[in-house]
């Protein structure tokens, strides 16, 4: 017989305390999970558990087994799933969580190259500015631009965003331009509130940061939205590259400050602490930071 079955059986019946529990859990006999101990007993020629009428307990040999067993069967189970994912591809579903502007700009697509060889894996995608808790709503891997506040969860960076400070030219044409942040005091401003609710815009000031207060007149939580408002001239606006890139090289938007001067943002990936990550999700991960890299820091 099979020893991984033996030992499946052994561990179930060691965890739960009795034969019964441990083949309801195993979807076998009761029966069959008896001998499955016995024929491991009698392998090692050595008793693992004590048997009362009441319950099951360990032997000395029981516990040094039951202290080694479950890691070598999840380690076989990985090494298993491994190398018939590696053959067949990547199966079942992934849940993912992305802002909504950076989803429907980035995420999507990439995520949709990830897929194309897997013929077996479910991609779904959630679309949301809100902190997703990834625990009660079942997500799999959170992408995350600025700074992280939940230090429960684990977190790979991808690689830097780039900011803009941006405005219409039509904006720009009746009011004096910014030379420095701290002139954005004497313009109307559109602030983004997934940056943080304080209306405050980060620049690089020399080797350290500098928090700017700004009039935010409007305040939205998009950045795509804030990208239309200054586009229809309503004020001066601060967001990510990669939805104020394509209007400025149409000219519709002006790029106000200098690159030195603007601060980046880190683009991160998010998931639940555990003892071993999937191989599909490790795998989603690198190939979006490689991907993220060639996106958005292509020098």
């Amino acid at each position: 017989m099979d020893i991984t079955d033996q030992l499946r059986a052994f561990v179930a019946t060691a965890q739960t305390g009795s034969f019964t529990a441990a083949a309801e859990r195993l979807g076998i006999s009761n029966r069959l999970t008896s001998k499955y101990v016995a024929e491991l007993e009698e392998r090692l020629g050595t008793r693992l558990l004590q048997r009362t009428t009441r319950r099951v307990g360990l032997t000395p040999a029981g516990e040094r087994m039951l202290a080694e067993a479950p890691a070598l069967l999840d380690g076989l189970d990985d090494l298993l799933s491994d190398v018939s994912e590696q053959s067949r591809g990547f199966s079942g579903s992934l849940r993912i969580s992305a802002p909504v502007t950076f989803g429907e700009v980035y995420v999507a697509e990439m995520l949709a190259r990830f897929a194309t060889p897997h013929l077996d894996l479910t991609i779904d995608l959630q679309l949301s500015d809100a902190q997703t808790d990834l625990a009660a709503e079942g997500i799999d891997l959170a992408f995350r631009i600025g700074t992280l506040s939940d230090h429960s969860l684990r977190a790979r960076k991808l690689c830097d965003i780039g900011m803009r400070v941006v405005a219409s030219p039509d904006y720009l044409a009746h009011r004096e331009r910014p030379e420095r942040p701290e002139d954005l005091a004497r313009h109307r401003c559109i602030h983004d509130t997934n940056h943080g609710p304080t209306r405050r815009w980060r620049f690089r000031n020399g080797g350290s940061v500098l928090d700017v207060p700004v009039p935010a007149q409007i305040m939205v939580n998009s950045a795509r939205a804030t990208c239309e408002l200054a586009l229809a001239g309503h004020g001066i606006a601060y967001g990510p590259d990669f939805v104020m890139a394509p209007e400025i090289a149409a000219g519709r938007l002006v790029s106000i400050f200098p690159p030195e001067i603007l601060h980046d943002t880190a683009l991160h990936a998010v998931y639940l602490d555990g003892p071993k990550l999937p191989r599909k999700l490790r795998a989603l991960i690198e190939f979006a930071r490689e991907d993220a890299r060639k996106a958005f820091d292509p020098l």
